[in-house]
């Protein structure tokens, strides 16, 4: 028995949806680099997703996944090769100054290095008033102090003209990375795309800036993307996950569903080398020992299903036939041929509730 490959449609029932509107659509987005002599990498193939306000969706992959690719596509930094992109229901269109600037009015980028973010020769007064000048121009200098202060203490740096008279050099890790967050709130925009925004940070602080974040995310009704190589603070942060795995989207669901009950492989890869699952505010203040971070570069060359190679469930047809989205439930889905084998629980569950028919 198998499950009926019926790929998902782009606007999937996503548990995102329930925290408010819609605020961002991504559709089919590709996006193929050139490598000389008629060689292609298709880094990203064919993701779609949906971003609400008040609610985050999580990217979780390891390097090379193509998940800072889907990022930077929504950020305006790369050309989509094709698919498109909606926001507040309108094509985007960043061609030109004004086009860019009115986009990025709306979408913001928090980098993954708060070290390389910030530039060492400018106060932390000059990085917020430049992106303050330019999306709120008509702001009178006294107005434009009291704005300077309030994004620095909705970050949780206090006293705020105390860290607005300092030079990055003067700030550890996680205080520059508040600093590169307040700096995106700058622009008051709808979009928040979070690039790997504590791998880079201690582990006794990675907690306090996600619980920063999800402040921010509430008070602000931000329609937040958190991309991350680590599927336990996904499930801790996240409303849904999305897995990638070279340029594809491979399982998504409810953040504690699929964590808990994983249905593709490489998602069960990724949560048995996380630390203990239900002990995770405990791991991202103490740190552990496994990490959701695999060797090696993500075979974007390989034929059929791109995890083949490195599954212990593959038989010829993954070698053959790359498999869609299969679907297990009104929001969940994985693309794997074997599903009746490596999460028959969870087909079960769906073969139930009446989703995912089977035939022999």
């Amino acid at each position: 028995m198998a499950v009926e490959p019926t790929p998902i449609p782009a606007v999937v029932d996503s548990p995102a949806a329930r925290r408010g509107p819609l605020a961002m659509e991504a559709i089919a987005l590709c996006k193929d680099f050139r490598l000389g002599r008629g060689s292609v990498l298709s880094a990203v193939k064919d993701v779609s997703f949906n971003l609400y306000r008040s609610a985050v969706v999580a990217l979780v992959g390891e390097s090379g996944s193509g998940k800072s690719t889907v990022a930077k596509l929504l950020a305006g930094q790369e050309r989509l090769t094709s698919g498109s992109i909606r926001l507040d229901g309108r094509e985007v269109d960043v061609k030109g100054t004004r086009g860019f600037r009115r986009y990025k009015s709306e979408v913001q980028y928090v980098f993954q290095d708060p070290f390389s973010s910030l530039n060492p020769v400018h106060t932390v007064r000059y990085h917020l008033t430049r992106p303050v000048r330019l999306h709120q121009p008509h702001k009178s200098a006294h107005e434009l102090d009291r704005e300077l202060v309030r994004l620095i203490e909705q970050v949780r740096l206090t006293p705020a003209q105390q860290f607005l008279a300092k030079y990055p050099h003067e700030l550890s890790g996680g205080q520059r990375q508040r600093v590169a967050v307040a700096r995106a709130l700058a622009a008051g925009p709808s979009v928040l795309l979070a690039d790997e925004p504590v791998s880079m940070l201690d582990v006794s602080i990675r907690l306090e800036l996600l619980n920063v974040l999800d402040t921010l995310r509430k008070d602000f009704r931000l329609a937040l993307l958190y991309i991350t190589h680590d599927i336990a603070s996904a499930r801790y942060f996240a409303d849904e996950v999305l897995v990638m795995y070279a340029g594809h989207v491979v399982e998504r669901g409810p953040a504690e569903d699929l964590t808990q009950s994983p249905a593709h492989p490489y998602t069960q890869l990724l949560v048995s080398s996380s630390p203990d699952p239900d002990d995770l505010g405990s791991m991202l203040r103490h740190g552990g020992k496994g990490s959701a971070r695999q060797v090696g570069e993500s075979p974007a060359s390989v034929q059929g299903c791109r995890f083949h190679p490195r599954c212990p469930f593959a038989e010829e047809r993954c070698r053959r036939e790359s498999p869609p989205l299969l679907t297990l439930g009104p929001s969940r889905a994985a693309a794997c041929w074997r599903l009746d084998v490596t999460a028959p629980a969870v087909v079960a569950q769906a073969r139930g509730g009446g989703e995912g028919e089977t035939t022999s």
